[in-house]
């Protein structure tokens, strides 16, 4: 097995991680490491395995707890692993699967576990599993579930990629269905039918007029977003279709609930002759940044914070009263690509400040 030294800079960690391959479902080496790695650091943590997810706390009696919470898995391989550094436009970068989501962050906060002799918060560390796949299999969901009190704390600090920045909460999201309904013909004598697909017609115009709102909370700017994602219909190449389906993701701003994003998507699309189910949903998760140790985190990243666009796993940490945030050296604007890759410079970075607000 593989062995992990944690008290190596994050930037060797980084390309230890991620040169262990961990494709969502494929955790178990990966946990294997970094539970061992972990479990060298006793008696100060305490460590627990769940599944494919690897937890540690320590307990020192501090007046405040924070969690450091970052997935081990990545999307599936692009012939980028093993890791390699290299230069990009005279910037030192790391390419590889996972380095961006978000194995540079795993390793700072293992790091840190390893190295911060006298924190000012006592310390939960969450390194979980099938987090890149269907909600169902999340391994912080099944934490969730299973191990509730591992997820008490005073703030959460997901490691999501962010680029140095604090982004904070995140978006909610929704899909809904539109199903159009019209009637089968041959088509030689369309009109003795009625196409479904061109019923969904108006749908696509409000779609592409729709003014998304923006919204300021806590000095952070959502910007909403209501986009079609999938059209499906058609019989044959010489049939008129009688149903025609149109999938639509609204992403939303976290001061609206599901349901209210959901009475929202049928007000623009009020008036047409559709059926609109909804298939999907996730609540968006609000900054908290007035919560004392937000505050301080802010602070030692020199007051950088930015709304987080997309959902994350903050709306778990969020809907416990928790206030979360996401920051990682990553870029998000890489994640998932051929060429992900994170800069050298954000990993170290990102170890310093974090150093300087657990060790306040």
């Amino acid at each position: 097995m593989n062995t992990l030294d944690l008290h190596a800079d994050p930037v060797a960690l980084t390309a230890a991680l991620v040169d262990i391959a961990s494709e969502s479902r494929d955790e178990a080496e990966i946990a294997d490491v970094v539970e061992s790695a972990l479990r060298a650091q006793a008696p100060v943590f305490e460590v627990l395995r769940n599944g494919d997810a690897v937890l540690a706390r320590t307990n020192l009696g501090r007046p405040s707890r924070v969690i450091l919470a970052g997935h081990l898995d990545t999307v599936p391989i692009a012939d980028n692993v093993p890791s390699r550094r290299a230069s990009l436009d005279g910037v030192d970068v790391m390419y590889g699967c996972g380095t961006a989501d978000m194995k540079s962050g795993d390793a700072v906060f293992l790091h840190l576990a390893a190295t911060i002799t006298d924190p000012a918060h006592d310390l939960t560390l969450i390194f979980y599993d099938c987090e890149e796949i269907a909600a169902e299999f999340n391994g912080l969901g099944r934490i969730e579930r299973e191990l509730p009190e591992w997820l008490r704390g005073d703030v959460a600090v997901l490691g999501e990629p962010s680029d140095g920045w604090i982004e904070a909460g995140c978006q909610g999201t929704l899909r809904m269905r539109v199903r159009a309904h019209g009637t089968r013909a041959h088509s030689a004598r369309s009109w003795l039918g009625d196409n479904a697909i061109h019923r969904l017609a108006p749908v696509l115009t409000r779609l592409a007029e729709y003014a998304p709102r923006q919204v300021d909370i806590d000095g952070c700017v959502y910007r909403e977003g209501l986009s079609a994602v999938r059209i499906d219909g058609g019989v044959a190449g010489n049939v008129v279709p009688d149903v025609a389906e149109l999938d639509v993701n609204f992403r939303f701003a976290p001061d609206r609930t599901i349901e209210a994003a959901t009475e929202h998507v049928r007000e623009v699309l009020d008036g047409l002759d559709v059926e609109l189910e909804r298939t999907d949903a996730a609540a968006g998760a609000l900054p908290g940044l007035g919560a004392p140790a937000a505050a301080d985190l802010i602070a030692a990243a020199g007051g950088e914070v930015r709304a987080k666009y997309g959902w994350t796993d903050v709306a778990r940490f969020a809907a416990l009263g928790i206030p979360a945030v996401n920051y990682g050296p990553g870029d998000p604007n890489f994640a998932h690509k051929r060429d992900e890759h994170v800069r050298i410079d954000r990993i170290v970075a990102a170890e310093q400040v974090l150093r300087g607000y657990l060790s306040a």
